[in-house]
């Protein structure tokens, strides 16, 4: 499979992590006379790769003496989030299909929100009991979350409550899910891919932002060449050296164990509304401060390189195994909105320094 000119296979993974489709293999092929392999994860939309591919090869052929392959994740994810509260509904029961019974009920209620305040106490109840456990933490404020009461969670988000709450609901499965699919599914790809002479760099748009951090995390030090996190759905404190509790960042280690060998790149606006949504209704709902690192960089991480998006003529000057805090208000315009130039000779600058 060609790609724009580049060696390119899929890998396909499901929600637990699992290999599907020829597990492995295509990538496993193009990867033995590559150099470099550049894994592409996407977040809400596949059409990420051809787009970023297509920008790869218009600013430039790529780098003297080295042979670029490219591997297009695919994890299940849904296209985009939902627009109406039906449609959010119909999100969680995608993302949580062996809830729909519980699902179904919260649904029933939905008529009778505005006028009865049991109702809203029942249907936050029953939304909430069928989150994934196991992937709660502080840096979005889920911990907290799942031992108020229903009641307490509606009063506390005012409308548009039933909205917002599954808004947080789906990015928190997809977090989660996200996360399985790096750990447990990438990351173990990863090291059977690695050998000496090939260069494993890794770059993620949105929920794929986590899926390449996660796999990143699970990986020993030295074994990834560059990390592209684009407008990525992570907390801003996730390489945080002490998030404000007194507790390092879920991420901290790829800093802390010199995970990546190159730099790490961090494309940020205020244009990226959808990467601070689940962050805002966090403070909503216990206060303090949160965000998005898509939507304000690497915060709390004394390490971090605070630069700026390029335009294809600019002169990056990386560090190598720190984050680079790249504003990107000039270029990126929303969230998805990574597919252009300016990001793609970001990514060439960092192979070439890596």
């Amino acid at each position: 499979m060609q790609l724009c000119g580049f060696p390119a296979a899929e890998v396909e993974f499901d929600r637990a992590g699992e290999l599907v489709g020829d597990r492995g293999a295509g990538v496993r092929a193009i990867a033995v006379e590559a150099t470099d392999l550049l894994v592409l994860c996407h977040g809400w939309s596949h059409r990420l790769y051809a787009a970023l591919a297509k920008s790869l090869r218009s600013v430039r052929d790529g780098v003297p003496g080295r042979r670029v392959a490219l591997a297009c994740v695919r994890w299940p994810s849904p296209e985009s989030p939902g627009a109406d509260l039906a449609e959010r509904l119909d999100r969680l029961r995608d993302l949580r299909p062996g809830e729909r019974l519980t699902i179904d009920a919260a649904a029933d209620l939905v008529p009778a929100l505005t006028a009865r305040a049991t109702a809203r106490t029942a249907f936050a109840a029953a939304v909430l009991s069928v989150a994934t456990r196991g992937a709660e933490d502080h840096e979005d404020a889920s911990a907290q979350l799942f031992s108020l009461p229903g009641g307490t969670v509606m009063d506390r988000l005012a409308k548009p409550a039933a909205e917002r709450l599954l808004d947080y609901l789906v990015h928190y499965e997809l977090k989660a899910r996200a996360s399985t699919v790096g750990e447990h599914g990438l990351a173990p790809l990863l090291g059977a891919l690695a050998r000496p002479g090939l260069r494993i760099h890794l770059a993620g748009h949105g929920f794929g932002g986590r899926v390449v951090t996660a796999a990143a995390n699970a990986r020993p030090a030295g074994s990834a060449a560059t990390v592209a996190l684009l407008q990525a759905m992570v907390s801003q404190y996730g390489f945080a050296a002490d998030r404000g509790d007194g507790q390092p960042g879920e991420f901290r280690r790829i800093l802390d164990e010199r995970v990546v060998t190159g730099p790490i790149l961090i494309t940020h606006t205020l244009h990226d509304v959808a990467a601070d949504v689940p962050y805002s209704i966090a403070e909503m709902l216990v206060g303090g401060s949160y965000g998005g690192i898509g939507r304000h960089g690497a915060q709390r991480t004394p390490e971090a390189v605070t630069a700026e998006l390029l335009p294809v003529s600019g002169t990056y000057r990386w560090r190598p195994g720190v984050p680079h805090n790249l504003p990107a208000d000039g270029f990126v315009r929303g969230h998805d909105d990574v597919g252009g130039p300016e990001i793609a000779h970001a990514l060439w600058s960092a192979i070439a320094a890596s």
